[in-house]
C-alpha cells in the first residue's frame, strides 16, 4: 500500500455515475434560489481576483453527493450574504467540472464535490473538509473573514511567546498604510501556518529604528530572529519570504493532512523514522536543504512516524525495526533509497530524486537495473 493510497474520505464521487432522472429533475425545480456565480474560463479570473474571499464548489451533476450539496451550499450563501452584503467581500461560486474540464484540471480537482477557498484570486492549499451543513459552512466563512493578526499592546508580550510555534511580527507606524495592507494580505493567506502579530505607533517605535519592520521568530527558545529585507509593499516578495519561513522544507505527514498533501500533486520523498529518533530527522533535513533545495516545487519532502505508517512500510518489505528508511512515493509505486547511511554521500540523495524525474526508478522497478554496458548496435 502506497502512502498516498491510504487517504480517502467518504462523501465524494471519483468516477462517473448516472443519477436517476427523478433526482436530477427534483433538484432543478426545488433548489433554493440564491446568487451562486457560475464560473467558466471567460469569467473565473476576473471574479476570483476581485473577491476578498471566494468559496468555490467544484461539482459534477452525475455525482449524487454534488446534488446533495447544492441546496446546502445555496442556503449557506444566503446566510452569509446577510453578514457580508458587499458582493466582493464573500463570493459563493461553482464550476461544472464536466462542462469546464480545463478549469478542473487547472486546480487539480479529482473528486466531487470539492470546496476550495480563494483569497484575492489565490487558491488556498487547504480545502474545506468540514460538515456539509448550512451552519458549518457559514461558520467556516465567518472564521475566514476574522482578523488573522493579533495586535500586541505591550512589547513585553513578545517575551512570553509560545516558542514552539512559527511567528511573524510586523511593526508599523500605522494600520492605514500600504505596508500594513500588504502584511495583512500575506497573513490572510498563511495564518494556518504561522502566528501573526503586529504592533503600531508608540508601542512599535523601539522596533522601527529604520522604518516599518517585519521579523520572523522560528521555533526554539534560542533560535535567532530573521528580518525581512525586501520591499514592504511588494506582495510577491513579502509572500515568498513569509511562506519560506512558515512552511517547513520537510513537513510531517499524518492521517490528518495526508489527503491535503496528496492533492498538491507532487511525489513524496519520505523519511520513515521512529518518533523519538530526532537525530535521523535532523540529518535528513540537513541533506534535503543541502542537496535538494533546487528540487523544491517538484517533490514534497516529508517525514512519517514508522509506527503509524506500518502498512506503507510493509508494502516496501520493511518494518519499524528497519527504520530509518527513505523512500519515494510516486503515487504509482514506492521506491526505496538503498541505504540510509549513504544519505550524507555527496549527491546521492539528489541522484535518487533525479532518477525519479528521468523515469529510471520506474523503469528499473519493472525491468530490473539499467545495463551499464551496452554492445554496439544493441
Amino acid at each position: 500500500m502506497r502512502v498516498a493510497a491510504i487517504f480517502s474520505e467518504p462523501g465524494f464521487c471519483r468516477r462517473r455515475l448516472r443519477l436517476p432522472l427523478l433526482l436530477l429533475v427534483s433538484w432543478l425545480f426545488n433548489s433554493t434560489r440564491s446568487e451562486i456565480t457560475s464560473l467558466d474560463s471567460g469569467n473565473i479570473d476576473d471574479i476570483l481576483n476581485n473577491a476578498d474571499v471566494a468559496l468555490v464548489n467544484f461539482y459534477a451533476d452525475w455525482c449524487r453527493f454534488s446534488q446533495m450539496l447544492h441546496p446546502i451550499f445555496e442556503e449557506a450563501s444566503n446566510v452569509i450574504k446577510e453578514d457580508f452584503p458587499d458582493k466582493n467581500q464573500v463570493v459563493f461560486a461553482r464550476v461544472d467540472c464536466d462542462q469546464h474540464s480545463d478549469i478542473a484540471q487547472r486546480y487539480r480537482i479529482s473528486k466531487y464535490p470539492t470546496l476550495k477557498l480563494f483569497r484575492n484570486g489565490m487558491m488556498m492549499k487547504r480545502e474545506y473538509r468540514g460538515q456539509r451543513s448550512v451552519t458549518a459552512i457559514a461558520d467556516y466563512i465567518r472564521q475566514q473573514k476574522s482578523n488573522p493578526i493579533r495586535e500586541v499592546l505591550n512589547l513585553e508580550e513578545i517575551n512570553s511567546l509560545d516558542r514552539s510555534k512559527r511567528t511573524i511580527i510586523g511593526y508599523f507606524e500605522q494600520a492605514d498604510s500600504d505596508n500594513y495592507r500588504t502584511f495583512e494580505r500575506v497573513a490572510n493567506i498563511l495564518h494556518d501556518d504561522c502566528v501573526f502579530l503586529t504592533a503600531f505607533g508608540s508601542v512599535s517605535k523601539p522596533e522601527r529604528f529604520s522604518g516599518d519592520n517585519i521579523i520572523y521568530k522560528p521555533p526554539g527558545e534560542n533560535a535567532p530572529d530573521m528580518v525581512y529585507l525586501g520591499s514592504m509593499t511588494n506582495f510577491d516578495l513579502a509572500y515568498a519570504w513569509t511562506q519560506d519561513k512558515c512552511v517547513p522544507l520537510v513537513r510531517e505527514i499524518t492521517f490528518e493532512n495526508g489527503e491535503e498533501l496528496t492533492e498538491e500533486g507532487l511525489s513524496f520523498l519520505i523519511l520513515f523514522h521512529m518518533k523519538d529518533d530526532t537525530e535521523s530527522l535532523e540529518k535528513f533535513q540537513q541533506e534535503v536543504a543541502r542537496q535538494l533545495i533546487s528540487e523544491k516545487g517538484t517533490i514534497n519532502f516529508l517525514h512519517a512516524d514508522c509506527d503509524k505508517f506500518r502498512h506503507p512500510l510493509l508494502h516496501i518489505q520493511k518494518t519499524p525495526a528497519d527504520c530509518p528508511v527513505i523512500a519515494i512515493d510516486s503515487f504509482k509505486h514506492m521506491y526505496v533509497f538503498p541505504d540510509f547511511n549513504d544519505l550524507s554521500v555527496p549527491g546521492k540523495l539528489k541522484q535518487f530524486v533525479l532518477d525519479l524525474h528521468s523515469g529510471k526508478l520506474h523503469r528499473e522497478f519493472h525491468h530490473g537495473p539499467d545495463p551499464t554496458d551496452v554492445a554496439p548496435g544493441q
